[in-house]
């Protein structure tokens, strides 16, 4: 699909009077100028919207959504990419409190629904800062759904200025589905932040999918500068679920959910229930095993 690419400043209040930039990838269709389409967020790792960031906006506008990512660090420089070392590093971990981060979320998914080509629906995803601001985005209950990449500092609730956020805290107020997906070996997030991700997710009832790629790193979708950690069939497997979660619940019109609890089917139920074929088996009376089977047409 085709793209048009802008960007539209807003005016924020958070952190002093100031404006944010939203750089948007539009996707486009020749002799449809009136096609809808849903709206993402797509968040940048802590150095703002670089060329890997750019591509991943332009991958997903290509798949029919329309992509919006600000610039995180706009009360504190322009809207350029931050350089990838540990200066501007230091720089991005200390400026920016949770409510100013919140409130860009905010604006972004206002933004998205002001569009007369959105569909209404808004999802978020992002690497990084970006997959723990996704995540932070889905608070917001007007996001249906969110793909958080190596999401860094919700273990350890350090995101922002004073490093005290209350993201898994408030995990209860997620009404949409997470993706989350880290690398096992992503020293970012050991395994133990890993594990209390997961079980809190569980606890709180949110709807969400946990993957863990058994040999990446962290960054390992990011494909610049990513000191040998990129892996491009990693980064497709992971790019596909993400467009099966966003097909699923940002283009489809599934209507209300009507409260009913998914019913687990028991295993034992007998194979031509399912299948609808005649099943022939012979079963040990003293094990009580399977010996085998075959199916007759």
């Amino acid at each position: 699909m085709l793209i048009q690419e802008s960007f539209h400043d807003v005016p924020t209040k958070a952190d002093g009077n100031g404006t944010m930039r939203i750089y948007v990838f539009h996707p486009t269709i020749p002799g449809y100028p009136k096609a809808r389409f849903p709206g993402v967020v797509v968040f940048s790792e802590i150095y703002q919207v670089t060329g890997p960031v750019s591509r991943f906006a332009r991958q997903i506008a290509g798949q029919g959504y329309i992509c919006a990512a600000p610039s995180s660090y706009h009360e504190f420089t322009g809207p350029e990419p931050l350089q990838y070392n540990a200066e501007d590093t230091d720089k991005g971990n200390q400026w920016k409190k949770i409510a100013a981060y919140d409130e860009d979320a905010s604006l972004c998914v206002d933004y998205l629904l002001s569009l007369p080509t959105c569909n209404g629906r808004v999802g978020a995803t992002g690497m990084c800062l970006g997959g723990h601001l996704a995540y932070r985005c889905a608070l917001d209950s007007r996001v249906k759904a969110a793909v958080c990449y190596f999401a860094t500092d919700i273990h350890s609730k350090t995101l922002g200025a004073g490093k005290h956020d209350d993201s898994l805290a408030r995990a209860g107020d997620i009404k949409g589905e997470l993706l989350m997906i880290f690398g096992k070996n992503d020293n970012h997030v050991p395994p133990e932040g890993r594990d209390l991700i997961r079980k809190t997710l569980h606890e709180k009832g949110v709807l969400f999918s946990f993957y863990e790629v058994a040999w990446a790193q962290h960054a390992f979708i990011r494909d610049e500068l990513s000191k040998g950690r990129y892996d491009p069939a990693i980064t497709k497997v992971c790019f596909e679920m993400l467009l099966e979660l966003f097909g699923r619940t940002l283009k489809l019109d599934l209507g209300e959910h009507d409260g009913k609890k998914l019913e687990i089917e028991d295993k034992r139920v007998l194979d031509e229930d399912v299948l609808g074929l005649p099943l022939f088996t012979a079963v040990s009376r003293n094990e009580g095993r399977l010996l085998g089977r075959s199916f007759g047409v």
